[in-house]
């Protein structure tokens, strides 16, 4: 095997750099009426109950390679969960491979990698507009390593794990580690971008903007779904049901709602 040139570094000791994914999804959905809302809040939280996410968490520490020490969990009331796991490296017999590649990680069926010491956390945020009839669901996942591995190889699966209309995707290496001749290294492998990581037929799902500050180390990746079907964003029942004023309306607040999360800014909108 080619060794790349950070591989052929000699370190002082164990690798100490800090790196982070912040992983945040928003699903969007409307619904006509009260019932409607705590029905969508309630279909939530059974699909993503904290069973389910510390099931998905498990699946990112095999992906990287991680071996699980702890696990923290809690379905809150009324609504959400949280998942706390702590991992830890096995052995490494030797550099593991794919490391220092920007290319999508594997899904859970396709295990290479190793990590050090680390934790992965999942906070869910289910919430509903009382006037408007928008429910958003947020899931933020944060899984931060130390050592060789980049959180960056789960975020494929962590894409193919959730119904995402918008994403929004940070990465920051902290810290420093030294060679052996005393010599800093802020970071031990190339990134561009966390487009890199994601893969073509995802990308072409998504609108997508980097806002990247390379000599700090810090990468964010936002995405909003390209393609809208309104009939994707009705709760319990389809767009057949609704008169032409209706679609307009609904269609004009669910967009709405999209574009503020992406853009990060309240726009006006059409109010019911």
């Amino acid at each position: 095997m080619k060794l790349t040139p950070e591989q052929r570094i000699e370190l002082h000791g164990f690798n100490n750099l800090t790196k982070s994914l912040s992983f945040n999804m928003y699903d969007i959905c409307y619904t006509r009426t009260r019932e409607e809302r705590e029905a969508y809040i309630e279909y939530i939280d059974e699909q993503y109950n904290a069973d389910r996410l510390t099931n998905t968490l498990k699946h990112v520490a095999d992906i990287i390679g991680a071996h699980v020490l702890n696990i923290a969990k809690q379905d809150y009331v009324p609504q959400g969960a949280s998942v706390t796991v702590l991992v830890s490296e096995g052995p490494v017999v030797e550099v593991p491979t794919g490391t220092y590649e920007q290319t999508p990680g594997p899904l859970p069926d396709n295990v290479v990698l190793q990590l050090d010491k680390s934790h992965i956390t999942v906070h869910t945020y289910p919430e509903y507009h009382p006037e408007e009839g928008i429910c958003t669901f947020r899931a933020d996942i944060d899984v931060s390593t130390c050592g060789e591995i980049s959180p960056l190889k789960a975020l494929n699966y962590l894409i193919h794990s959730f119904e995402t209309d918008v994403m929004s995707i940070d990465y920051r290496v902290r810290g420093f580690t030294r060679a052996k001749d005393g010599h800093k290294l802020f970071i031990d492998h190339d990134i561009n971008s966390i487009q890199n990581y994601i893969p073509d037929n995802i990308k072409e799902l998504y609108d997508m903007i980097d806002v990247n500050v390379y000599q700090e180390n810090i990468f964010h990746t936002k995405c909003k779904r390209k393609e809208f079907d309104l009939n994707n964003y009705l709760f319990a029942y389809s767009k057949d049901k609704l008169n032409p004023e209706e679609i307009e309306e609904i269609t004009a607040n669910l967009t709405t709602e999209m574009d503020e999360i992406f853009y990060g800014k309240n726009m006006n909108r059409l109010i019911q």
